[in-house]
């Protein structure tokens, strides 16, 4: 499922048309899909209030299709003009020879046809302005949306999005002051950049996105993607039955220190959570005997360590001395210290001569440590996952985290091509970018994970199906998936406040259990 650029979208749709879909036809579908979703909502259509807000362009032709259907399905259904139409108009002519109530709002100076219709209509159907809006609003269009979001919050009235809550960029996610917010977003063909790009999530409510009949292959250009579960579904490792620990992978993770025992815990369950065959602890040595405690399925190397109880220079020896036993390793997870780590990494990291095309994940502190080495990406051997939070890649890229925050995409993006290694920006609706110029963005947008450690969680996740063999950019997106899917399962049973990282780990394999039944679907998130 590509996400897709304004630019982009008036391309496919150019493009089917080319194919003999004229725009009447994308029309049609796509009304149908937002009538059958307004539908939904209703229940039982049948003598149903609706009040459609529709607008001067394509998006106000698709709530009248929308119109003209609900009011076939028995709904009492006005149209509000919320700006003039091009005359003659089929779809408008269709419904008001059908009966339909239709207002002007430039005939409703003192709005109280509006007012009228929001008093009585339980649900309102934005079609007012799509992916055309460029430009601040303006006009009666600004009261009508005013009035409108009054009357939701006032009421509770559910608001259904045509493609894009009015007011909301569809290529910067920016909310104009007088944008409504749905309740329901059906995103037509394809959702768009500002569906997953803050603050436009906020507007957008629950995001369906359904088929208005573009040919497939058309899109196979565009370098975005939404992480569906047919997608992760598709990325999960092979499981056959004559497997054995060795066949599932063999991870090293090296993490852990005095002040940060739970994060190599954490790494390491979820590694195993996902399949790994075997994972090992490299940690420091004072930290161990808690460890060994906790992690009964691990094995263990302990580590030289400083006398603050983060691992030492000499570390580096026993890391290189195993090294070669591993498919796969892990580094950073609650590793603490300063210029020791930084001399380990850039001695066993970034000279290792083992680590050439070594699947690798490298998380919190081995970011910090490798942020203070002058070109460390030059260095780096190893085939990485590199899972910033927005601080982090700050500090490795440049800039503020704010500044990332605005342009995750395309910074994502640029860090990826620049460093020459897969870059899991985290957040909500994490970015997963290759170094090939394409990416991948989460569905899942869960206040919940915000809390110590499940980042921890997700680095292990990734670096347990790196152990398994998948390449670096499905590993991560698989891992992001599995990662979000197991918080909103978590989320669902705890609510968004109060879970803790450990809640994580039972609900990873329950994930996977899940994808591996599920039929094929993946028109919402």
């Amino acid at each position: 499922m590509k996400i897709v650029t304004v630019e982009q979208m008036r391309a496919l749709e150019a493009a089917a048309g080319e194919r003999g879909v004229s725009v009447e036809a994308l029309m049609e579908k796509a009304g149908l899909a937002v009538a059958n979703h307004v539908m939904q909502q209703l229940g039982n259509p049948r003598g149903a209030r609706v009040l459609a807000l529709v607008g001067p362009g394509n998006n106000g032709g698709d709530g009248l299709v929308a119109a003209r259907h609900l009011h076939q399905w028995g709904a009492r259904v006005c149209v509000y003009l919320c700006a003039p139409r091009k005359t003659p108009d089929p779809m408008l002519l269709a419904l008001e020879d059908r009966g339909v109530l239709v207002f002007n709002a430039e005939q409703d100076p003192f709005c109280e046809n509006l007012k009228r219709e929001l008093a009585a209509s339980p649900l309102i159907v934005d079609a007012v302005l799509g992916t055309g809006k460029a430009r601040p609003l303006e006009g009666l269009i600004v009261g009508v949306l005013g009035m409108a979001s009054e009357a939701r919050k006032a009421k509770g009235l559910t608001v259904v999005a045509v493609d894009l809550p009015t007011g909301l960029n569809a290529d910067t996610g920016e909310l104009d002051p007088a944008a409504l917010p749905a309740d329901v977003t059906v995103a037509l063909g394809y959702p768009k950049t500002g569906h997953f790009t803050f603050p436009g999530p906020a507007a957008t409510g629950r995001l369906e996105i359904v088929d208005i009949g573009i040919p497939k292959g058309l899109d196979s250009y565009i370098p975005v993607e939404l992480i569906t579960p047919d997608l992760a579904r598709s990325l999960l490792p092979q499981r056959p039955l004559d497997g054995h620990k060795g066949t599932f992978g063999r991870l090293l993770a090296v993490a852990g220190s005095r002040s940060y025992v739970g994060a190599a815990y954490l790494a390491c369950t979820g590694a195993y959570r996902v399949g790994a065959g075997l994972v090992t602890l490299a940690a420091p040595e004072g930290i161990y005997p808690i460890l060994a405690a906790k992690l009964t399925e691990t094995t263990h190397t302990p580590l030289k360590e400083t006398p603050a109880g983060a691992i030492s220079i000499h570390a580096q020896d026993t890391l290189r001395e195993v090294l070669a036993d591993y498919d796969a390793l892990l580094i950073g997870c609650g590793l603490s210290g300063e210029d020791d780590l930084r001399i380990v990494l850039s001695r066993f990291l970034l000279d290792s001569p083992g680590m050439e095309n070594k699947p690798a994940v490298l998380d919190a502190d081995a970011l910090n440590a490798l942020a203070r080495i002058s070109g460390w990406h030059t260095r780096l051997k190893a085939s990485a996952v590199l899972t910033p939070h927005p601080g982090e890649m700050a500090r490795l890229y440049g800039g503020t985290p704010a500044q990332v925050q605005a342009a995750r995409m395309q910074i994502a993006l640029q860090a990826a091509k620049s460093w020459g290694q897969t870059v899991v920006l985290k957040g909500a609706y994490t970015v997963v970018a290759s170094p090939k110029g394409v990416a991948r963005v989460s569905p899942f947008a869960n206040p919940g994970l915000a809390s110590a450690g499940t980042g921890d969680v997700l680095a292990g996740v990734i670096g347990g199906l790196l152990a398994q063999g998948l390449p670096s950019y499905d590993a991560a997106a698989c891992g992001v998936y599995l990662h979000g899917a197991a918080g909103e399962e978590v989320r669902r049973h705890l609510g968004d406040a109060g879970m803790v990282a450990g809640d994580l780990l039972p609900e990873l394999p329950k994930q996977i259990k899940a994808l591996k039944a599920k039929p094929a679907s993946s028109d919402h998130h």
